[in-house]
């Protein structure tokens, strides 16, 4: 396959996924978060109260970090890596903003403590894998005819 290849199939299963953990690069603690995937640009957009850890480690400025997706329905299965910082980007929290967000912050979008944060991909280390049933499939097979199960495949994306 080819690296545009690697990122649009990156891209699509990231897009149908709804969380992973985000963390800073320079503290092992991660966070769930719920991510918006913007491919064309290469971010991923989070939705965080002002208080948090995450939200005051950014403040002073934008940070590397990393967010962690796995999920075996979608086969993906990545460490992503890249720049987080604040936004207070009004027309991209319009358009970003939704039921499940809204239920943590009592004034809505417009709530004092509702704070945005920029994630600028960087690199991504990859499994692309053929979801549950393609794993159930391969096990079964493997034990048929000895051989090794195809788990998918693993690449690395720069951004």
């Amino acid at each position: 396959m080819t690296d545009d290849t690697h990122a649009a199939t990156f891209w699509k299963r990231l897009e149908d996924i709804n969380s992973g953990m985000l963390g800073l690069s320079e503290d092992a603690r991660l966070t769930p978060m719920s991510h918006y995937a913007e491919p064309e640009s290469n971010i991923l957009w989070f939705i965080t109260a002002k208080g948090t850890d995450l939200a005051k480690s950014v403040a002073d400025g934008g940070k590397p970090a990393v967010h962690v997706v796995s999920d075996a329905a979608e086969g993906l299965y990545a460490s992503i890596h890249g720049r987080l910082s604040l936004s207070d980007d009004e027309a991209k929290l319009d358009e970003l903003w939704n039921a499940v967000a809204s239920s943590w912050f009592e004034e809505g979008k417009r709530d004092p403590d509702v704070q945005l944060m920029r994630f600028d991909l960087a690199d991504a280390e990859v499994w692309a894998t053929g979801g549950k049933l393609s794993f159930i499939y391969e096990i079964a097979k493997s034990k048929v005819t000895g051989q090794k199960p195809d788990m998918g495949e693993h690449y690395s994306l720069t951004f």
